[in-house]
C-alpha cells in the first residue's frame, strides 16, 4: 500500500563530513591572531605599569612632576585606545596598567596643584579610572605622612582634607561589583583615611603639649 510516507526501506541520510575545512582554518587564524594581540597587550601593559611605577617613586622622592608623566598619559590613552580597537575580550590584563596610570597622573596632578583629570580626560573608561582613585587616597597618606615627618602639621593637614575629598568622591558610587570591584577600594579608603586623621590629630596635640604657651607647657608652668 502507498500513501506517499518513505517507505522503511528507503537510503538512510547522508552523515555529515564534519566541521568544514575553511571554517577550522578560519578558527585556527582567529586563535593565532588572538595570541598575538594578547602578547601585545601584556607588553603594552607591562609598559605602561613599569612607567607609572617608577614615575610615583619619583613624584614622592622628589615632590615635583617629572616630564615622565606626560608619558604615563600617553601610554594610558593609548593603551586604552588600543584595546577598544583590537583587546575585545582581553581588557582583563591590561586593567592593573589602566589603573596604575590613573594612579600615577592624579597623583603627579596633586603635586602640582592643577586639578584632577576625568575619566575622558586621560581616555579611559570609568571603571579603570575608579580603581585608580582609590588607589591614589593611600598616596596621598603617604604625603600626610612625609609632611608630618617634617613637622608641618599644617601641611599634613592640607593632605589630610584632600584624602578626606577624595574618599567622599570614592564612595558616592554604588555599584556591583560584576562591574567594577570598588567595594574593596572603599572600605581601603575609609580605614586609611580614619587612622590618618588620628596620626594627625595625635600629631597635634604632640604639639600644643611642646609649645610654650599652650596645651601641657603652659599648665607646667
Amino acid at each position: 500500500m502507498t500513501n506517499g510516507s518513505p517507505s522503511s526501506d528507503s537510503d538512510p541520510a547522508p552523515v555529515p563530513a564534519g566541521v568544514p575545512e575553511t571554517a577550522l582554518a578560519g578558527i585556527e587564524a582567529h586563535l593565532r591572531q588572538r595570541e598575538l594581540r594578547r602578547e601585545e597587550l601584556y607588553q603594552r601593559a607591562r609598559r605602561l605599569r613599569r612607567l607609572a611605577q617608577s614615575t610615583m617613586s619619583r613624584l614622592h622622592a622628589e615632590h615635583t612632576v617629572p616630564p615622565a608623566v606626560a608619558d604615563v598619559r600617553r601610554e594610558l590613552s593609548e593603551l586604552a585606545d588600543w584595546l577598544r580597537r583590537e583587546g575585545r575580550g582581553d581588557e582583563g590584563l591590561a586593567f592593573d596598567a589602566l589603573q596604575e596610570g590613573v594612579e600615577g597622573v592624579l597623583l603627579a596632578a596633586i603635586l602640582s596643584g592643577t586639578p584632577l583629570p576625568g575619566p575622558s580626560d586621560l581616555g579611559v573608561d570609568p571603571e579603570p579610572y575608579l580603581l585608580g582613585l582609590g588607589d591614589v587616597v593611600g598616596e596621598v597618606r603617604r604625603l600626610v605622612l612625609d609632611r608630618l615627618a617634617h613637622d608641618d602639621l599644617a601641611g599634613a593637614e592640607a593632605h589630610l582634607a584632600l584624602m578626606d575629598l577624595l574618599t567622599r568622591d570614592l564612595l558616592r558610587f554604588d555599584t556591583t561589583r560584576a562591574i567594577v570591584q570598588l567595594k574593596p577600594k572603599q572600605d581601603t579608603a575609609r580605614s586609611l583615611l580614619e587612622r590618618t586623621r588620628g596620626e594627625v590629630v595625635m600629631a597635634r596635640l604632640h604639639l600644643r603639649a611642646h609649645v610654650p604657651g599652650t596645651g601641657t607647657a603652659r599648665e607646667g608652668r
